[in-house]
């Protein structure tokens, strides 16, 4: 066990390591050049896109659920631990300066979510059971060629086994932990409630977990927003001081102070980009596969909502977070994670703060397995077929119970290492299926400016 341990954290160091990651962010701007910026300059439009669709009567082409609960959805994979746990981790590590870095990398991520999410809806495949799917491994297989079947096939491999630990087993665990802590109850009972919710759920497929998704997501997005705000208004005078400090400290480092130990700018730069990738998953390709399942016969739409995803979960919920660690003070008493963001909250909102960080967690976390669900199903039935998918469901209820009760130091490490993994053979489709992607949008741009101009003339 300790040989897979030790293995399992080689191939994690080397994933999530600095080369990987300025491949990551290297990716996406490399994107965002290609795109001329429309990720940047379109995100009022795309939040025009994301309010038109919620409709699904009102929504082009075919799908199996509409393109707000696709983005809602996904948001459900990543909005939770990496925003309230990574965000103070990367703060303890990196110091205020990370926070920039993480705004860096989710802004170029943006295009990186929007390809992915372009590819998906453009290369998907109807399935024997009238369900759509798609997602990396579809996109490889169907965009580049019968050469690079065994590229798609690695991902869908990683990301069956990835679905398991982070999406499943670790944030049964993380809920436990939390509802111990906030109001005493056991393991076990956790694990049960936990098993009967997700059950009900994810035994009707995309379209109950989108369901539940968009009225999940939305509801607990809002409170911890509403908390975050409340605390920044009340310390309001210190906001200014809060924006200074994060870019003095990203470009020069932070001296020791208090019980923070001190951080270097290249700590800042790594601690800022990880804790990003890992709240957003911008490069992961995940997402890609709630997308795929969208109602849209325009590629582009779709890919305009989904570059949100990056938008919603970093700029605006990361940068909530931080503000609440840098100005309550926090962020120098030498604690990390979410230990350190719940001494924030209670410092910022004594009383209601720590129940906000702690069943944020909670809900965030059971939102996350039930988006991983499909992700893994997904995954699992591009290699076994329509008929592996309810054996599945059932298995992936049973671990969510023995996530709650049991020691997972090894599940950890190897689900650390899968997720990671999952990065490079998405890369290298969006690197080589970047003129498609180009093609796509401007040919859609295109197509909406020639349509504005003739209702004009009419």
């Amino acid at each position: 066990m300790d040989l897979l341990i030790n293995i399992s954290k080689s191939i994690s160091n080397f994933v999530w390591g600095p080369y990987m990651l300025i491949l990551l962010v290297g990716t996406g701007v490399f994107l965002t050049l290609g795109l001329k910026g429309i990720t940047i300059r379109k995100i009022g439009y795309a939040f025009k896109m994301l309010f038109e669709g919620r409709d699904k009567n009102k929504q082009e082409g075919d799908g199996d659920i509409t393109p707000f609960q696709a983005l809602m959805t996904s948001l459900a994979a990543t909005v939770g631990t990496g925003n309230i746990a990574g965000v103070g981790t990367a703060i303890f590590m990196g110091g205020p300066g990370a926070v920039f870095w993480m705004w860096v990398t989710a802004l170029f991520g943006m295009a990186t979510k929007y390809s992915e999410a372009v590819l998906a809806v453009k290369y998907r495949e109807k399935k024997d059971t009238g369900k759509f799917a798609g997602g990396p491994m579809y996109y490889i297989k169907n965009g580049m060629g019968e050469n690079w079947n065994w590229l798609g096939g690695a991902f869908a491999l990683f990301a069956s086994f990835a679905a398991f630990g982070i999406g499943n087993t670790v944030q049964s665990n993380s809920v436990a932990r939390a509802a111990e802590q906030a109001i005493n109850m056991p393991y076990w009972l956790t694990g049960l409630i936990l098993m009967i919710l997700t059950y009900i759920v994810v035994i009707g497929g995309i379209e109950r977990i989108a369901e539940v998704t968009e009225k999940l997501v939305p509801a607990m997005a809002i409170i911890y927003v509403l908390g975050s705000i409340w605390i920044i208004l009340v310390n309001f005078g210190q906001l200014g001081g809060a924006f200074s400090l994060i870019f003095k400290s990203a470009f020069n480092g932070h001296a020791a102070v208090g019980g923070f130990t001190g951080a270097a700018i290249a700590q800042a730069v790594r601690f800022g980009v990880s804790r990003g990738v890992f709240s957003n998953e911008a490069g992961l390709g995940s997402a890609a596969i709630a997308h795929a399942a969208t109602t849209t016969k325009k590629p582009v739409r779709q890919g305009i909502v989904g570059m949100l995803g990056g938008f919603l979960d970093t700029i605006v919920v990361c940068t909530l977070t931080a503000l609440v660690i840098i100005m309550s003070g926090a962020w120098s008493v030498g604690e990390t994670g979410a230990e350190l963001t719940t001494i924030a909250f209670n410092k910022g909102l004594p009383g209601p703060g720590g129940l906000i960080v702690a069943f944020g967690l909670i809900f965030f976390a059971f939102s996350t397995i039930l988006t991983w669900s499909y992700y893994g199903e997904k995954s699992v039935e591009y290699f076994l077929g329509s008929k592996a998918i309810k054996p599945y469901r059932y298995l992936w209820v049973i671990m969510v119970f023995v996530g709650a009760v049991g020691n997972l130091k090894i599940v950890w490490a190897m689900a650390d290492a899968m997720n990671g993994l999952m990065i490079i053979p998405n890369l290298i489709a969006l690197l080589a299926l970047s003129p498609v992607v180009f093609n796509e949008t401007k040919k859609y741009f295109s197509d909406e400016k020639d349509e504005e101009e003739r209702k004009m003339a009419s």
